[in-house]
Parts: structure tokens; sequence; C-alpha cells
């Protein structure tokens, strides 16, 4: 039984990963997320992802070989249960119909200095979606009985054991206060402490496999359960010990950016920043913006393959480039209609020729990312770390290398993505042989370098005060 199964929910995608005892992957599948209509809201698509595991987790080899599954999922999700199951499905944190509960609710839950966990747009506070079930769902939470974080949940789902996890009640929910290691006192005013199981940390085992399921899995019935962690923290696990002090910029559905040089730092609420919880416990200083969504929108239907040196310095040279922000989800530009521009004129996004468009988006996340992480670490001896999806874009990290001249940037060069592979160390979390990581120091392209120095004029004010750290595209001559 050497096999550690990860499950790694995003909220885009949901992932089934089969690793070995020496880090590689064995076997791989992966599942579209779908919301569902609950009644009154809009729900996460449970029913579908449990369908997915019944019919895919019987299919994978070697299932005689798992000893352990390790799960990690997104944040601002939780589940209200009895002792059997779902009282309420958990919401998903993009819908929007709280109305005026929503600023009522913040300006009594939301105290940044205690939480660290700005007022957030939709349902990114997780307690705001609790707080919402307590008063237009009434019967129904009375008869709730444990508030699970989205990743206990699926844990529950394989053992039937309850527990909560540091990193889950910490990413921006209202409910936790970090400094105190406990739950807020709006959060014990609300009485969700009472229902939230004990901690545990996320690499201890929760339980072996509930025998029914292991019949209906194919699985061995001593199979253990990890307690898991929220995903951009499982991404995060992977570095605490390997290379402390690092920035890490974690990529998918979001661009979550953490600091770990344990140095004070002002943060911003109005900017989306906050204090994250490790899975050990720190706080770490976070930043963020939904930069997978903001990507699709500016690359549109080009090819992703088109994301290269080339056509980046095609970009460069054109004077294109994007301002902040094209999605209503957080971000330090929150509340800003994003912008298209070629030199100093507003272009429609149409406007931008099809096969520049990767480019322009990669372009665009590496500004924001760096604007972030320059605030977030100014302190430039701080290695930079790119992980996930957009450490494999030719174009941004060859713009993060060039905009972060002064820092060592490094770059993931796992076959696996941070949260899949930070699961799976959770697993072997007491082994620190498995704490190899697989990186590249990134070298910046001279040809990028020189355009940026050529062809804009960087920290120059541009349309907005709020986007003034952006570069400037010189005009054409």
């Amino acid at each position: 039984m050497s096999l550690t199964l990860v499950l790694d929910i995003g909220k885009t995608h949901a992932k089934l990963v089969l690793i070995d005892a020496d880090g590689q992957v064995v076997d791989r599948r992966s599942h579209a997320n779908t919301a569902e209509h609950a009644a009154g809201y809009v729900a996460l698509g449970v029913a579908s992802l449990t369908q997915w595991l019944l019919t895919q987790v019987p299919q994978l080899p070697r299932r005689s070989d798992i000893s352990h599954i390790s799960i990690t999922t997104h944040g601002a999700a939780f589940c209200p249960m009895d002792e059997n199951g779902l009282v309420l499905l958990p919401m998903d944190y993009e819908w929007n119909g709280y109305g005026d509960f929503h600023p009522q609710l913040q300006q009594r839950a939301c105290v940044f200095e205690e939480t660290g966990s700005p007022a957030l747009p939709l349902g990114l506070n997780a307690g705001l979606q609790l707080a919402w079930f307590k008063h237009f769902e009434p019967q129904a939470w009375s008869r709730v009985r444990h508030l699970l974080p989205y990743p206990q949940y699926w844990a529950w789902w394989f053992c039937g054991q309850f527990a909560s996890e540091v990193s889950s009640l910490g990413c921006h929910t209202h409910l936790w206060s970090p400094h105190e290691h406990s739950h807020s006192s709006w959060a014990w005013s609300q009485g969700f402490d009472a229902l939230s199981p004990p901690l545990q940390p996320a690499w201890s085992d929760l339980g072996q496999l509930r025998p029914e399921l292991a019949a209906c899995l194919g699985l061995p019935a001593n199979t253990w359960v990890k307690v898991g962690a929220h995903d951009s923290n499982a991404c995060l696990a992977r570095y605490l010990h390997t290379m402390p002090g690092a920035t890490v910029v974690s990529t998918g559905t979001w661009v979550v950016i953490m600091a770990t040089h344990g140095q004070p730092v002002s943060l911003n609420a109005k900017r989306d920043e906050l204090l994250n919880v490790s899975v050990e416990g720190q706080c770490i200083p976070t930043g963020r913006f939904m930069g997978g969504r903001e990507y699709a929108v500016l690359a549109g239907e080009a090819s992703p393959a088109l994301a290269d040196i080339e056509h980046l310095e095609q970009l460069l040279q054109g004077g294109w480039r994007a301002t902040p922000s094209f999605c209503e989800a957080g971000g330090p530009f929150a509340g800003q209609p994003g912008k298209v521009w070629q030199h100093d004129h507003a272009v429609a996004l149409e406007d931008v020729p099809l096969n520049l468009r990767p480019a322009l988006a990669a372009w665009y996340a590496a500004e924001t990312s760096v604007h972030i992480i320059r605030h977030l670490s100014a302190d430039q001896t701080s290695p930079v770390i790119l992980e996930g999806p957009l450490s494999y874009n030719e174009a941004y990290v060859a713009a993060m290398a060039a905009l972060l001249d002064k820092y060592a940037v490094w770059r993931s060069t796992d076959e696996l993505e941070g949260t899949a592979r930070g699961a799976w160390m959770l697993a072997q979390w007491h082994t620190r042989q498995s704490f190899q990581t697989g990186l590249s120091l990134v070298q910046p392209h001279s040809s990028v370098q020189h355009l940026l120095a050529t062809c804009y004029e960087s920290n120059a004010a541009f349309t907005h005060p709020r986007v003034s750290s952006f570069a400037r595209p010189r005009q054409s001559s």
C-alpha cells in the first residue's frame, strides 16, 4: 500500500490524482465543476461531484495499493450538516443574491484588525453564507449540528468523521482570529464556534474509509483519510520548510500571492489584502485577484500556445496593454472597469489582434501579480516562486522575470500543480524526503527586458491613480 489518492477540488475543475511513494503520477482524472440551484440560492455541485467520484474511483489502477486519501479544495465554502449528512447544500460563492443583507452583515462581522478578513463581494466571506442560512433558513438551520469547511466535508464523506482545520477556517471567512488562534468574536456571538468540530492538523489521519464506501469504490478498507486543507495553503505547504521566506504565487482560477518572510506588512482590506493561515498556523500576508478568470476574458478563443516570447515581444512593440479589472470578484482594483489600450488610446478588446490576445492576458496577469508582490514583499532578497498553470505560460514567466528583475524568480517544474502536490506532501508530512521540490531559476529574457526599457515608461501615472505602478507604453515615434 504505497499510493496516495489526492482529491483536488478547484472552483472550475476537480481532479483525482493517484501518486506513488516517489511522488510520480500513476493516474489522473478531471471533472468540470457545475453549480446547482437550491431553494433560494445557487449551490456547489456536490451531487455531480459525488457521482463522478463513485464512477471514477473504481476505475483507477492499482486501487489495492492506496494507503491514504488527501483532500484539498477551494475556500469560501462551508457545509451545514447533521449527524447523517448535509442539511443545506454548500453555497456557491459566486451567487450574489444577498441584497441588503450583505452590507448590513459586513458592518457587524468584518473587524479586519481581528480577523485579517476583508469585506469581499459576492459570497467570498464564508461567514456571510452561514449568517444568510441562519437568517433565511431557520427551520433547516435548527437541525444543523456541524459546520464543516469544504475539504473536511469530503474527508467526512470518505470516512464519516468530523473535523475542522485552521487553513480552511482562516481563509477570508470572518470566522477566525489568526493572532488569537481561535474563532472570532463575531463567530462566537453567532454560535458558529459551537458548531465547529475540534481542530485537527491538515496532515492528521482522520479515519479509515467507511466500510460500505470502501466496498463500493473498490478500495482497501484500511485506507486512511487525511483531514485536508484549503487549496492555496496546500500549495504553500510544500515550501514552508524548503524555501522559508519565499513569496509564493499560486495560480489557477485565482492568483493568490502569499508572503512567508514573517515581516510586518500593512495590509489594506479595500485592496483584497488579507491574512491567510498556513497549515501550521502561521499568519501569512496575502494578496489576490481572479487572474485565471480574467486571463480567459482577455485571451478569448485564441490558442493558449500563442502566449510565447515571440508574441509577447510583438505586444510590447505595438504598445498594447490592459488595465484592471475584468471581473467583479475582488482583487486590488475591485470595482474599476477594465480597459484595453494601444499606447495612450483606449480601444476595444476586439481591436487587439487575435494572435496577441494570449500574450496580452499574460502581460496583464504579470503586471497585476507584480503590483501585489511589491507591496507584500518589498525586500528584494525574498525569492518569488511561480506555481500552477501560469508557471508553464512562457509569456507570463518572461514578463514576471522582466518586471521583477531585482528578485530571484523561480518557477515550478513539477508535473503536478502545487495544490495537488501540496496535498500529497501533507499525506507524507512526517517523512522529510518527500519535500524535494522541482524548481527552476528563471533567467530574464534579454529581448523582453530591452523592450520593457525602450517601449515603456515604468512607474508613470497611467489612467487612474490606483494603477500608477503599472508600466505605461511609450508613444510610437
